[in-house]
């Protein structure tokens, strides 16, 4: 028996089941994105070492199973202005690096930029499947992104169409499952693009692949198109890059190379409010679609640029607020803390209910430097979350009448049986009122169940 499950444990986890539409991202994926350590130049050889220690922090049991090519990946186009794979960084191609990740039972994702690439125009290769040239149905008066160097693709052209449906089945041939789009508008960026009608486009193609792909939509989009982002596409980032680029450029070694900073993270508090209720597991055709918070830059301990309180808020924050949880560090070096905080299964299962959490109107907490956040689940308990975003050390008092998402239910008359999430530790006697204090930038997490 011992020598079967052994065996067992070496074989490769089976590819990963999709089933397309009605039951498609019901809940937030999770995976690693190659963008913020590798940034433009991944290569095979570089994710495969990220891929194996994936599997040797066990990672993929708690689900983190989607692998992210971000840029970097392609080398121009093929004769029908389809991205083509740069074949000396990535020498199986894509379809045999798709293959290589599906035999280890995890998702392959893939990336491009909306519009006409401007080499690409120059290039004006025959469109798959019609007469026509990129020329033919590219407006040059217009960005195709929010980014320099595109032109936009005007959709009143019959083979516009055609060509986003020829890059969906290149990309299903590929057996891709996850595509982001970046520099989408109208949203963020340096050029006012608007994409709207290409991303129905987009979404269109997919439904006609056949294929589950989870499109995904980057970055710093406009909330007022927030409707379309939510019918076209399962995600889209709220905000800019969690990155701190000019950690990368600087000369400090205190800061060096850090991935991010606090002031990127506790912008999120503010930024995601607005956006709450489009997130969701029910949407267009069944599909669910969630609010991109960007990637976790935890695991690399002092050079996620960030304190161990504020990781473990930066984790807290995105798993109550159902946001992908996709690791952006280098897993070849996996710091022990970091582990044991994007694998708390508790924190995790939070996430992966589907059910976004929302901040608290108190009026001890209205200068909002101080915040509560709670999830009501259909089983009747809650999960409160507390937060201290201010430089100081401060307590968080308040009592549970105050809370009026609380107020139709038990715990109005009962105060709840509190345990810590962090710790899987219960508080021995419900509290007649909350008074916790917190650390700078330190969270708490409870769950709340019925006393009566």
């Amino acid at each position: 028996m011992r020598s079967l499950l052994a065996l067992a444990l070496l074989l490769p986890l089976a590819a990963p089941t999709q089933t397309p539409a009605a039951k498609f991202a019901q809940k937030p994926y999770m995976g690693w994105s190659t963008w913020s350590f590798l940034r433009s130049k991944p290569t095979e050889e570089k994710v495969k070492a990220q891929v194996d220690s994936l599997f040797a922090a066990h990672l993929p049991d708690y689900g983190y199973r989607y692998i992210n090519l971000d840029a970097g990946w392609t080398d121009g186009y093929d004769d029908h202005g389809v991205p083509k794979p740069n074949l000396t960084t990535f020498p199986s191609g894509m379809d045999g690096f798709g293959q290589y990740l599906h035999s280890r039972g995890l998702l392959f994702g893939v990336y491009l930029n909306p519009g006409v690439d401007q080499k690409l125009y120059d290039l004006n290769p025959i469109i798959e499947g019609t007469t026509a040239h990129i020329h033919d149905i590219t407006d040059t008066t217009q960005p195709g992104s929010t980014h320099k160097g595109s032109y936009r693709i005007d959709f009143t052209k019959p083979a516009a169409r055609a060509y986003i449906n020829s890059i969906v089945q290149q990309f299903a041939r590929w057996k891709v499952d996850f595509v982001k789009l970046d520099f989408v508008g109208p949203g963020g960026g340096n050029l006012p693009a608007d994409n709207r009608e290409e991303l129905r486009q987009w979404h269109a193609a997919i439904q006609r692949s056949k294929r589950p792909i989870w499109l995904e939509l980057s970055n710093w989009l406009s909330i007022d198109q927030a409707p379309l982002w939510r019918a076209t596409s399962n995600g889209w980032r709220i905000e800019n890059d969690i990155e701190c680029y000019p950690c990368g450029r600087s000369t400090d070694p205190a800061i060096k190379g850090n991935l991010t900073i606090w002031s990127k993270v506790s912008e999120r508090f503010a930024d995601v409010r607005p956006w709450i209720r489009y997130a969701g597991p029910a949407g267009n055709g069944g599909e669910g679609g969630w609010n991109d918070f960007d990637s976790l830059e935890l695991g690399n301990g002092d050079k996620d640029g960030i304190t161990p309180a504020e990781r473990q808020t930066m984790f807290t924050l995105w798993a109550i607020s159902c946001a992908p949880l996709y690791l952006g560090t280098d897993l070849t070096h996996m710091d022990s803390a970091d582990l044991t905080i994007i694998t708390n299964r508790n924190l995790i299962a939070i996430n992966q209910a589907g059910i976004p959490a929302t901040p608290l109107d108190i009026q001890s907490l209205r200068n909002q430097i101080q915040q509560a956040w709670i999830t009501l689940n259909p089983d009747g308990s809650a999960v409160l979350s507390l937060f201290n975003l201010g430089p100081d050390t401060a307590t968080l008092k308040f009592n549970w009448r105050e809370i009026d998402a609380l107020r139709d239910t038990h715990f109005a008359a009962h105060p709840p049986k509190l345990t810590d999430l962090i710790t899987n530790e219960a508080v021995p006697t419900p509290p007649e009122e909350i008074n916790v204090t917190l650390d700078s930038h330190a969270s708490r997490i409870f769950r709340l169940t019925p006393t009566h």
